[in-house]
């Protein structure tokens, strides 16, 4: 067929074989130009841009005014079965064999949620063999390092400085994809977004296994005043935030500016530069409502002295460098000479303070459920928050709260997977052999949200305007075709880079183009596909032939690589 069209327009069959052939550009306009335009309507409403042809090449079928029935109505998708929700927002996409299990957890879809919630907030006893035998051969060696031992190795002594990093975000790839304490995942990845640090640091990466295991992983479902004083005397946070050189002769107001604008109170309780005693800053019981600007000098000083033993790696307070004198914090008097108590004071205000309470559950809430939660949920987990504040599993029982909420079951379509959810959540869909090799993260890394990279401390963003633009969306398909062993710039797929196997999983009953789609959705996405993106999907399977015909087998083999890959493009496999 000719080079410009798509393989959706491809010839009736009447057309010579070679016509009928497979062709790769066109079958990359046509993934392109299903995803690019109902994704881009559903979720930004704007048209997609590719990227631009080689010299003397025609326009991608996707800026093809030819291609209307690709256009998918603007709005929010409608409500999925309630197992599509839990998986995609409790885990990081389903595996196919998890549909049956969720089905086995009760009677009702609400009994077969609290089952699964309290079976995942309670992940010592979920059996993660398979997972922990995989880490297990790759025979990572910083993983099982104590704080001391990293520092001894990887900063005093002479073992490679950026491998404890290097061995956390290849464990994070496989954690996630092969881990069935799902939750975990999704909580250890959304607490290093709250207490973001950058993790390839020169003096970060050395420690990143205790970051990772002891700070995050150690307290996540936990107390948050713990977590946030584990946070604050980590060598990661310690040298990240330069609370390492903040001292009471030259104080360092870093640490405490994001201690409340990021890790606690939020932006949303700041009320700029005001005096102290401005009345407006109290509520009627003489309590603050917000935070001001001399709250963190006040708090700044409060820290001074927290700094790593630069010997052992181990946090230690320096009072020779602490500045000694009162401070005035969220209204309170820190007395003099209090030593380490001063920082501790602070910590017991912020993780007791209502506004902290409302930041830190609604950021949970956007993870779990909405870019915009309502505010009820918001509200009824704070209220959570602050009636255990004291509680060992203070974290767990506003978890527990925001995921066995009205909100969570009945919320869809306001958030879109960001690229390390979308490509875990193919591996998991496809049940793909995965490895995290060097080939891997370095083209993953192109997706513009490579683990534990993020510079700035506020963690990569998760609002769906971030990911769902032109460039983000053009990556992913890349991630996507590059799983499916298409090699850029040649004619053919490179079998050693081949990820997804679905020709190995490929029923022999289902041989017409409506089975195979309806067969793939429903693995996938735990439902079909909604009428404007299965159309377009069975066509292309079709070939030009009555969808309800069989296919030959070995048209079924040519083209199924690719139909799977266009459902794995496809709106409905973004949201979450």
């Amino acid at each position: 067929m000719p080079d410009s069209a798509s393989p959706l327009e491809a010839p009736r069959i009447t057309q010579p074989e070679h016509a009928r052939r497979l062709n790769r550009r066109g079958l990359l306009r046509g993934g392109g130009a299903i995803a690019g335009s109902a994704l881009a309507a559903s979720l930004v409403q704007t048209s997609p841009v590719a990227a631009q042809p080689a010299s003397g090449e025609p326009p991608p079928a996707m800026r093809s005014p030819r291609n209307p029935v690709f256009a998918a109505a603007a709005g929010v998708p409608s409500l999925p079965p309630l197992p599509v929700i839990v998986f995609n927002r409790m885990a990081f996409g389903p595996r196919p064999e998890d549909w049956q299990a969720f089905q086995s957890l009760g009677d009702t879809p609400e009994s077969r949620l609290e089952a699964y919630v309290e079976q995942q907030l309670a992940p010592e006893t979920i059996d993660d063999s398979e997972c922990e035998a995989r880490l297990a051969s790759y025979g990572f060696t910083a993983l099982d390092k104590s704080l001391a031992q990293l520092w001894a190795d990887h900063v005093q002594g002479d073992q490679d400085r950026y491998l404890p990093a290097w061995e956390v975000e290849r464990a994070t790839f496989i954690r996630a994809v092969y881990s069935k304490r799902q939750l975990v995942e999704v909580l250890a990845d959304h607490w290093h977004n709250h207490f973001n640090v950058y993790g390839f640091d020169y003096w970060i990466a050395p420690v990143f296994v205790h970051y990772d295991r002891d700070v995050i992983r150690g307290h996540m479902l936990g107390n948050f005043r713990q977590m946030l004083e584990a946070v604050a005397q980590s060598p990661a946070m310690l040298f990240y935030l330069d609370n390492q050189s903040n001292s009471g002769g030259s104080p360092n107001e870093n640490y405490a500016r994001e201690l409340f604008e990021l890790h606690t109170m939020g932006a949303e309780n700041y009320l700029g530069v005001r005096s102290p005693e401005d009345p407006a800053l109290v509520d009627g019981n003489g309590n603050r409502v917000g935070y001001i600007d001399a709250d963190v000098y006040g708090a700044t000083t409060c820290f001074t002295g927290w700094q790593v033993n630069m010997d052992t790696g181990l946090f230690e307070f320096d009072s020779s460098r602490h500045f000694p004198y009162q401070k005035f914090v969220l209204g309170k008097i820190i007395p003099d000479n209090q030593g380490i108590k001063d920082g501790h004071d602070v910590l017991d205000l912020l993780a007791s303070h209502p506004g902290t309470a409302r930041h830190v559950c609604r950021r949970l809430c956007r993870r779990l459920i909405a870019d915009h939660p309502p505010e009820s949920v918001v509200q009824a987990a704070a209220d959570v928050f602050l009636a255990h504040k004291d509680a060992p599993d203070q974290l767990k029982r506003v978890v527990r709260t925001i995921l066995l909420s009205d909100e969570f079951r009945t919320t869809w379509g306001q958030k879109v997977k960001r690229p390390f959810e979308y490509v875990v959540a193919m591996l998991r869909a496809t049940q793909a052999d995965f490895e995290p090799t060097d080939s891997f993260l370095w083209n993953f890394g192109n997706s513009g949200q490579r683990l534990f990279r993020w510079h700035p401390p506020d963690g990569y963003p998760d609002f769906k305007e971030a990911w769902s633009s032109t460039m983000p969306m053009l990556q992913r398909w890349r991630r996507c075709n590059w799983l499916l062993g298409w090699t850029y710039g040649g004619d053919g797929p490179n079998k050693d880079d081949y990820r997804l196997q679905p020709e190995t999983q490929m029923p022999a009953s289902k041989k017409t183009p409506n089975e195979i789609v309806d067969y793939w959705s429903n693995r996938i996405l735990g439902r079909t596909l909604p009428a404007d993106e299965r159309q377009p999907i069975v066509e292309f399977m079709a070939h030009g032939r009555n969808p309800d015909y069989e296919l030959p087998a070995d048209q079924i083999q040519e083209r199924l690589r690719y139909m799977v890959g266009l459902i794995l493009m496809s709106p409905s496999f973004h949201w979450r």
